[in-house]
This record gives C-alpha cells, structure tokens and sequence, in this order.
C-alpha cells in the first residue's frame, strides 16, 4: 500500500511568517533597555551623576556606562566635562523639535476623543482659543445625545460653563479680561444657574478650577446637562485646548475621580505628553 507523501511546504511557510511576526513583537531589547536612561533624564531637570541615572533606571552603573558611551557618540546625551554629570545631547532636542513641528494637537484630540466616546458612550469635543473667545471645533455626540444647542464654531461663555471656566483660569487675564467684565455686567440678567456674580465669586471659581486640574459644571449652561472640560498643555506650559465631556444628569457621572473624570484626566494628560508637555518644568 502506497502512503500519499505529505506536502511540508505550506507548514514551513506559516512557521517562517509566524517566527517573522514573533521576531518584529519582540524588538530589540537592548535599545528598550538604554532607553530607560533616556526616560531617566527626561524626567529629571538636572544633569546626573552615573551612579544616580543608573540607579534610577534600575540597572548597574556599569551596564549603564556602555549604553552611554553610545548615546554619547550620536548625540542623544552629553556629558559635562568637569562633573562627569551627564543630560540630554543635541540630538535629542533636534528630534524633540522635529516632532512638535508635526504633530496636530486637534487632530491628536479627535482620534483620542474618538476612541473613548466609542468606548464609554457620552459625548465628546474639543475646544480652543479663538478671536472671540473659547470656540468649539469638533463635536461627537454619544448614542445618547445629550440636548445641548451646540454646534461648531460655538463661542462658549467664560463664566457660564465648564469650558468657559477652564480658559478662564489658565489663560492670562490680558486675554480673557474684557470677556470676563462683560459677562459680569450682563450676570444680573442671566439664568444660568451657579454663575459667578462678581469678582470674588469668579476668584473663587477659577481657584477651583486650578486646584483640581480641571473645570465641572452642574446643569450651569443647560438645565440637566453636566460637563467636564480638561485642559491639554502644549510644549511651553501654555493651554493648547480644551476636552469636553457632557451628558445628562442621572446618567453622566459628574463625580470628581469617576468614571468620566479619571478617563478624560487620562486622555488630556497623554495627549499633553504628545505635545511637549512636562509637568515637571513647569
């Protein structure tokens, strides 16, 4: 009896592809591993002695050295002369600077956006600083929409919402001054509820604003409407946009540190990274 002879080819082909994929998973575990010295430095605002950088990246000073004799060469660290103490080279700027020269930071925002209001479900946009004031340029509603009037090209209230109120409080008041002083002046008409009255009521309210990071409103705007606005900071420590979460009341979780709170806290602080920001040279 004659066995059929088995056809090894496509076997052999699928371990090659596999063992392919296995290898561009893996990486190269060298260059992660220097790369925690680079991370080291970047956090920490004064040069470092060898001992230091390399206990903080959790290696041996030893080890550390031959991965920074490399990074010498190439320009990515320096090392003073005198202290021996080692910072980032020149060559790290040039490639910092070349990617602040490409990223969007709107574009950035709408993919991050995009993503949670797909996985948390509450609506979404993002705001910046325009010529008359803080002006919403990309809006996702939830699968719930929330009935707010909004629209693009709105220019938010500084005193009468969670994203009026956030630009209000990082933005130098040579910017936002005027705007505040009119709304002020037209507060004895308005309706809108919890709205600042007078300057010490808008003191307190930015000082909250500041000391939590970022601005929330109860139904201020819109009755039964809450929101949150998070600010993203760009490269010099300056207010780049604004994120914006809404939802109605009963279903939009409006505690500090909840769900909508810790989520948009994440997504503004990741996309500050993207931008240049470091909370630590502030």
């Amino acid at each position: 009896m004659h066995s059929t002879p088995i056809d090894s080819t496509d076997d052999d082909a699928t371990d090659t592809h596999e063992a392919g994929e296995e290898k561009l998973r893996s990486g190269i575990q060298s260059i992660e591993v220097g790369f925690r010295l680079l991370e080291v430095l970047t956090e920490e605002p004064r040069a470092m002695m060898l001992r230091d950088l390399a206990q903080r990246a959790g290696m041996s000073p030893a080890k550390a050295h031959r991965y920074l004799v490399s990074f010498l060469r190439l320009g990515v660290v320096a090392q003073d002369p005198l202290s021996g103490r080692y910072e980032l080279g020149g060559f790290a700027l040039q490639l910092g600077l070349a990617r602040l020269a490409r990223v969007d930071g709107v574009k950035l925002a709408r993919i991050a956006l995009a993503e949670m209001r797909d996985r948390l479900d509450f609506t979404v946009g993002i705001a910046v600083w325009g010529n008359q004031g803080p002006t919403v340029v990309h809006w996702m509603e939830s699968s719930h929409p929330a009935k707010a009037s909004l629209k693009l090209g709105d220019v938010m209230p500084l005193l009468g919402s969670a994203t009026g109120l956030l630009f209000a409080a990082y933005l130098p008041r040579s910017k936002t001054g005027a705007m505040i002083e009119r709304e002020l002046a037209d507060s004895r008409r308005s309706t809108w509820a919890h709205t600042p009255r007078t300057h010490d009521d808008v003191e307190a309210a930015l000082a909250d604003v500041r000391e939590h990071g970022a601005a929330r409103v109860e139904g201020m705007l819109l009755p039964t409407i809450h929101a949150f606005c998070m600010p993203v900071f760009d490269s010099t420590g300056d207010l780049a946009l604004g994120l914006i979460a809404l939802g109605h009341e009963g279903a939009f979780d409006i505690r500090w540190n909840g769900t909508v709170d810790t989520a948009m806290r994440g997504c503004a602080g990741k996309l500050s990274y993207e931008l240049g920001y470091s909370a630590h040279a502030r």
